[in-house]
């Protein structure tokens, strides 16, 4: 008799996705091409809405890669938006055109970051949250005795009078837009890469990262550059949109408070959350704000409903249950049933 085996066998696929990366790539086209030409063919109020839209989604990205990935949960960030507002009217007073400013402050808050770091990563958990904050208040305070920058009133950002109100309003748009694509886009290959797995394993069990060679630290610094650099983007166009630039808005710890609100609501730890987080908070506030304090009421509801059913967050409870997700970085493991073997033949068993 054949000793073949009579029960089913299972094979193990690994796989990123459950679609075609062609339907992506044709997703990804088609919202960009919509969004790139939303200045013509939509009203101009809501172009408004989607600047702000795209600035906030900037720093919930950072705020999560930062928090969500690298586990690091800053209330400071804000500092980050400031100082990047501030760096575009440092260098538009100095003959840049503000938009070509934007890189090079991008550039400046990034290097600002680094040895910010050497100070923070001393603290964990609590500590390190406060201390980012005193980061903040303490660059604000810097920004306050520089003359040049407007001192405590602010000063209007010089290079854009040349500009029609209509042409400011298309370009101010598409930078922010671009930021924005860039910002997200960038993310998604940070964490597809080797860098995604040990942001992964940290976030799950630093000792046990350290412990299989994973370079923590540096890593930790590296993701905190980058979440200071997109969050100086942010204040960068944050300062074009709104040309006076001012310290109460600029370091305003609203930005911190909106970048929590908007991750938690959305999915901590899913490039997606954040960004359907940033949908529901402009619905709602579109929706809420001809009542006064009471849409502040509200959304402190929903933050803590959310908490207590979905502490995943909205996307997160969706993609547990139906194992979807529309920006994969991770791999899921899924068994299939093999083929049976075919049974011996009366010669094969004779």
């Amino acid at each position: 008799m054949s000793d073949a085996p009579l029960s089913l066998g299972l094979t193990i696929d690994v796989e990123r996705s459950t679609f075609s990366p062609a339907f992506s790539v044709a997703g990804t086209v088609i919202i960009f091409a919509f969004f790139t030409a939303a200045p013509w063919i939509l009203p101009a109020s809501w172009v408004s809405v989607l600047s702000n839209f795209f600035i906030l989604a900037i720093m919930a990205t950072m705020w999560n890669l930062l928090a969500g990935y690298a586990g690091m949960v800053s209330i400071g960030q804000q500092g980050f938006v400031g100082l990047g507002a501030y760096a575009t009217l440092y260098f538009a007073i100095k003959g840049m055109s503000p938009f070509v400013a934007i890189p090079f402050a991008i550039i400046t808050c990034a290097i600002l970051a680094y040895p910010i770091t050497y100070l923070l990563f001393r603290l964990r958990g609590g500590y390190f949250a406060v201390a980012t904050w005193v980061v903040a208040d303490s660059a604000m305070l810097v920004i306050l005795s520089i003359a040049l920058l407007g001192g405590g009133t602010g000063k209007y950002l010089p290079g854009l009078s040349n500009l029609s109100p209509s042409q400011l309003d298309h370009d101010t748009y598409l930078a922010t837009w671009f930021v924005a694509f860039v910002v997200v886009a960038a993310t998604y290959f940070i964490l597809r890469s080797r860098l995604g797995l040990v942001l992964s394993s940290m976030r799950d069990n630093e000792t046990a990262a350290r412990s299989s060679g994973a370079k923590v630290t540096s890593t930790r610094r590296l993701i905190y550059v980058i979440a200071a650099a997109g969050c100086g983007a942010a204040g960068a166009v944050l300062a074009i949109s709104q040309p006076f630039v001012q310290p109460g808005n600029a370091f305003s710890i609203n930005w911190a408070a909106e970048m929590l609100f908007v991750s938690m609501i959305g999915g901590l730890g899913t490039i997606e959350g954040p960004i359907i987080g940033c949908v529901i908070f402009f619905v709602l506030q579109q929706w809420l704000q001809n009542l006064g304090a009471w849409y502040l009421i509200i959304f402190g509801s929903l933050a803590v409903v959310i908490a207590l059913w979905l502490p995943k967050g909205i996307w997160g409870a969706i993609r547990e249950r139906t194992h979807f997700e529309l920006l994969p970085v991770g791999y899921r493991v899924k068994e299939r049933t093999a083929a049976a073997p075919p049974l011996p033949t009366s010669d094969e068993s004779a």
